[in-house]
């Protein structure tokens, strides 16, 4: 084999080698995310730990829209103080006042990314597409605790607050949905 059969052989295992990557980048940074708690990425749990702190954490949620997304979303409380390790319930409300039937999918992230790790979901609106009827208003849980494990980490040792905040994003309604949509009335005159 000659010399430039032998660079093109190399040049294809290259950029074979690097399409590869690229395509297992994305599924590795969101178990790196996960795992890690990076960037505020929360944990997913079947249930609560069986320790539960006599420490307290407090936690804020936060609640927005992205732009052009109709609803009307917001925590229904600001605010609770929860024992390291307990199972909480929170909720927030979302509210359609247009006269169509909008989609929604929410993404969220905890602060500081300290806690992100420690921050466990157990259920949560956010692991599905949410779907509001026109003027429908829905008031949706979020179940959590913060892993006691905490109160060892180097930095999450120090987090006194944490802030659950959420964003909504319109998407588009499935065929089966738009097939159940209410086409707006007309005015009558």
């Amino acid at each position: 084999m000659n010399n430039t059969l032998k660079t093109a052989a190399k040049l294809v295992a290259v950029a074979v080698t690097m399409a590869s990557l690229s395509f297992a980048a994305v599924p590795f940074y969101d178990w790196f995310c996960r795992v890690t708690g990076f960037g505020g990425t929360t944990a997913v749990a079947s249930a609560a730990p069986d320790t539960i702190l006599d420490q307290t954490i407090q936690i804020r949620f936060d609640g927005s829209t992205s732009g052009g997304m109709a609803w009307n979303f917001k925590p229904m409380q600001r605010t609770m103080t929860v024992r390291i390790g307990e199972n909480a319930l929170a909720f927030y409300e979302a509210h359609n006042p247009t006269d169509r039937v909008i989609a929604g999918t929410a993404s969220y992230n905890v602060t500081p990314d300290a806690a992100g790790g420690y921050f466990a979901k157990i259920a949560c609106f956010c692991f599905t597409e949410q779907v509001l009827q026109p003027g429908e208003t829905v008031q949706m849980p979020v179940s959590f605790f913060v892993d006691p494990a905490i109160v060892t980490d180097r930095e999450g040792k120090f987090v006194k607050e944490i802030t659950l905040s959420y964003t909504f994003y319109e998407t588009p309604l499935s065929e089966e949905q738009a097939a159940l949509a209410v086409p707006p009335a007309d005015a009558v005159n």
